[in-house]
């Protein structure tokens, strides 16, 4: 159990960090999903507020650094095109939207998909102003079965044994029961609930489960084993070209020490569909390529 004094100050849009060399702001993005659109705004705001560059962070988000601040607040300008360009879907909850998801769920492998169970976990955590109280390191981790994010460290997560059951994992260390994979999101919250309910109050609140003094068997009500199916791992995909599950290719792209450059992010959305992917690898995956 941590002993802190302090309260939890993982940055935001509405909570920059203050470094040397000017504001930072973070921006979470769902299982690391970025529509084109909001990615060609994002590099004209990126030049106009920030250093021009967008880093990709290891939770699959994104940060903008180097930006002017006052009183510790960005202009509200630069939040404004934040907010019109979709990426602050919900002020109240900015800092609490952490959702990582296999980038290549739905598409190559995996035991099921996971994107609509992702947005409607999201769906159900923005809604709810309790879970506007959850640390801004708090972490959801959703594994499609292949393994590629399992040994991630989390608060509250789950795992695909199948197309459509998934079993839950409480902290990094403890497995919850299956449930149904449209089930998962309203059991996640149930036990996000239970957290904030024993972690605490004020600076020395508790920011992850793990952190609790049972190490998260508090929020269980029974022991439950890990499914033998969940004992899968899996390595990053290469770079490159891969085949989709659908017949078309999704081109997985490096992006050197997770800086997105005004040229890559050019190259990228000159090849990009609807959307892209930015991965725990801090690299970016283009889907839906049609093959020639």
């Amino acid at each position: 159990m941590k002993n802190r004094s302090y309260s939890d100050r993982c940055p935001g849009v509405l909570r920059p960090w203050i470094a040397d060399d000017g504001a930072l702001v973070r921006l979470r993005l769902i299982g690391g999903v970025l529509p084109t659109s909001t990615l060609r705004d994002l590099v004209t705001i990126a030049s106009k507020y920030a250093d021009g560059t967008i880093l990709l962070t290891k939770r699959t988000n994104l940060q903008l650094r180097g930006i002017d601040h006052a009183d510790g607040c960005v202009p509200a300008a630069l939040v404004d095109a934040l907010g019109q360009a979709g990426l602050l879907p919900s002020p109240s909850h900015e800092l609490v939207r952490n959702v990582m998801v296999s980038p290549l769920t739905g598409r190559i492998g995996g035991q099921a998909d996971l994107r609509e169970m992702a947005l409607e976990l999201d769906r159900r955590l923005c809604a709810d102003p309790e879970f506007a109280a959850l640390a801004g390191r708090f972490l959801f981790v959703l594994d499609d079965g292949r393994g590629d994010i399992e040994s991630r460290s989390l608060d509250l997560g789950l795992m695909a044994v199948d197309a459509e059951t998934v079993q839950l994992r409480i902290g990094s260390h403890l497995w919850g029961p299956l449930v149904p994979l449209d089930e998962a999101p309203v059991a996640l919250l149930s036990y996000a609930s239970r957290f904030l309910k024993l972690r605490g109050d004020g600076e020395t609140a508790l920011w992850h489960v793990d952190e609790l003094p049972r190490g998260g068997e508090e929020l269980l009500n029974e022991h439950h084993a890990r499914d033998l199916r969940t004992q899968v791992s899996a390595l990053a995909p290469p770079y490159g070209i891969i085949a989709q599950d659908d017949g078309r290719s999704a081109d997985h792209v490096a992006v050197p020490d997770g800086l997105l450059t005004p040229e890559l992010a050019a190259t990228i959305l000159d090849r990009a569909g609807t959307e892209v992917i930015v991965t725990p690898w801090r690299s970016v995956v283009i889907p839906d390529l049609e093959n020639e």
